[in-house]
């Protein structure tokens, strides 16, 4: 199985790495890691977006402005570590799905205008912590919509930790808790 783990943590020491790196180690195959902060990927402005819609349009799909995208529909199953940022999650993230989101490469229209898959993967797992309560969340939900609706990820799953930064809270606690959840879910 070929697992791409997309990584948006950005601190040393994040909590949300180490519940990804939790996972991971359970899960069978190749996992290649996109370390967002590394990546210094840039948001479509004119230029690069007319530049990938020539590409597109040219058949063009090896050039390396496609990479990110090709790897995303090639993966067979996706991780997702990003903390929970303003309601969400970090914009490296949300640049990245946007350098992703490539019609003819990841997903293409059906004669209805609908949405249509050219992903392989089947499962999107999304790992995320916060400091107080995750009250809103428009991260995991942004991200559930694009994988169910354009990229045709039939499974979807959120591990989350919160509240590890509210005075009183046991933060190891609520780390292993949800530890525990991962292993439930991967069958350990």
């Amino acid at each position: 199985m070929n697992i791409l783990f997309v990584n948006a943590c950005v601190r040393e020491g994040s909590r949300t790495k180490r519940l990804a790196d939790h996972l991971l180690v359970s899960m069978e195959g190749d996992i290649t890691e996109v370390c967002l902060e590394n990546e210094r990927i840039q948001p479509l402005d004119r230029e690069s977006l007319a530049r990938r819609d020539a590409l597109v349009s040219n058949g063009e799909l090896d050039d390396s402005m496609l990479r990110y995208a090709r790897q995303f529909a090639e993966a067979d199953a996706i991780v997702i570590a990003a903390p929970y940022w303003d309601l969400a999650f970090p914009a490296l993230l949300k640049i990245y799905l946007e350098a992703v989101t490539v019609s003819g490469v990841t997903f293409c229209y059906s004669e209805d205008g609908t949405p249509k898959s050219l992903c392989k993967a089947k499962k999107l797992i999304y790992v995320t912590t916060a400091g107080g309560p995750i009250f809103a969340d428009f991260g995991y939900s942004y991200v559930r919509t694009m994988a169910e609706g354009f990229f045709g990820i039939e499974e979807t799953v959120c591990f989350k930790a919160e509240n590890l930064d509210v005075i009183g809270m046991d933060t190891e606690n609520i780390l292993r808790e949800t530890e525990g959840e991962i292993d439930k879910y991967i069958g350990r």
